[in-house]
């Protein structure tokens, strides 16, 4: 018989686990604490009884993911982790340094469906999606072997959010709980490809997190043409969606826009995308693009003068700051090089 995943478990689903075994329901706070903590065997819990270590030894597993590589900029001080899962499948985290505060960003798919021409993530498509548990841990075991307490999460890593709807929603209940890391969901922004029926059930939960679309292109022909999944939804579809998210929880998105040479930096593309955000709060982020080597796709050279012409409009833009640049920045490519997976 499989293990139980403990770590994805809510305090409530552990107590009622713990009651089929006659254990009283306050072991359960104890046990979620320490999994929080980053303890890597139940025998490291030393407020439970030995008896209870072992039925939980037996019965249950706690998702230690290990570190198979590390890289630590020297520009920056941004650390790139992949873990190694029980499975022996990896994924990428990165730890983020800011004034204001460190963030994690973390995977939550074992590579990608979604196609984005841009992205190292995807090539090579989907192997699985990850559990509630192995998501947590890219935070608890980052924040624990880097000494950094983490205070800001982005879902930006390799894989779709959307894509493993219950799992993330399982995590994010998870490392917000004040048991927990105790983040908050402010403090919280998940990124999909567009997902329209994902955003409006996303929507229905009224989460405080921030969302971020990653847009890259305010037409149909060249947002198809870069990420095919704008081929079944279209941007006008993607648009309506994004304006009754805004509706109903009062959040205003981000748009992530990666800025790929002779693509999608044109004057005539950003008017378009002006007009599409008009009336409803955004911002946009310009995104530098990394250079994939798989990929024919290169950096923009209009960056800045796409961010003025967008301004002009009186939309709020801001380019994101390129950390790691010496350590495999663009996701996906820590994990091909180190599985050898650049050729296959």
């Amino acid at each position: 018989m499989a293990k139980i995943d403990l770590k994805s478990m809510t305090i409530p689903e552990i107590e009622a686990f713990l009651a089929e075994l006659g254990e009283p329901k306050f072991r359960a706070k104890q046990i979620f604490v320490w999994m929080n903590k980053g303890v890597e065997s139940f025998d490291e819990m030393t407020n439970l009884s030995r008896a209870l270590r072992g039925k939980l030894n037996e019965l249950c597993t706690l998702t230690v993911p290990k570190v198979e590589r590390k890289q630590v900029s020297k520009l920056d001080g941004t650390i790139k982790y992949l873990w190694m899962l029980e499975d022996g499948n990896c994924v990428e985290t990165v730890l983020m340094r800011y004034k204001h505060g460190n963030t994690v960003c973390v995977s939550s798919e074992i590579g990608c469906a979604m196609g984005c021409a841009f992205c190292a993530s995807t090539i090579g498509g989907i192997v699985r999606r990850l559990t509630a548990a192995e998501i947590l841990s890219q935070v608890i075991f980052t924040q624990k072997d880097s000494g950094l307490p983490i205070s800001n999460i982005v879902l930006m890593g390799i894989g779709e959010p959307l894509d493993n709807f219950d799992n993330v929603m399982r995590f994010l209940e998870l490392v917000n709980h004040p048991d927990g890391m105790n983040i908050g969901m402010r403090h919280i922004s998940l990124s999909t490809c567009g997902l329209v029926d994902k955003i409006d059930k996303l929507a229905e939960l009224q989460l405080q997190l921030t969302l971020s679309v990653s847009l890259h292109a305010p037409d149909d022909a060249t947002r198809s043409q870069i990420m095919p999944v704008n081929r079944a939804l279209g941007v006008e579809r993607l648009f309506d969606c994004c304006r009754r998210y805004f509706e109903t929880t009062g959040r205003r998105i981000s748009y992530e826009y990666a800025m790929i040479d002779g693509v999608n930096d044109s004057d005539a593309q950003a008017d378009l995308l002006a007009r599409h955000l008009k009336g409803t709060p955004g911002h946009v982020n310009l995104i530098p693009l990394n250079d994939v080597r798989e990929s024919k796709l290169k950096p923009s050279k209009r960056v800045a003068a796409f961010q003025k012409r967008l301004e002009s409009y009186g939309i709020t833009v801001t380019v994101r700051r390129r950390l790691g640049g010496d350590i495999d920045a663009s996701c996906g490519q820590l994990r091909r090089k180190t599985l050898h997976l650049e050729d296959a």
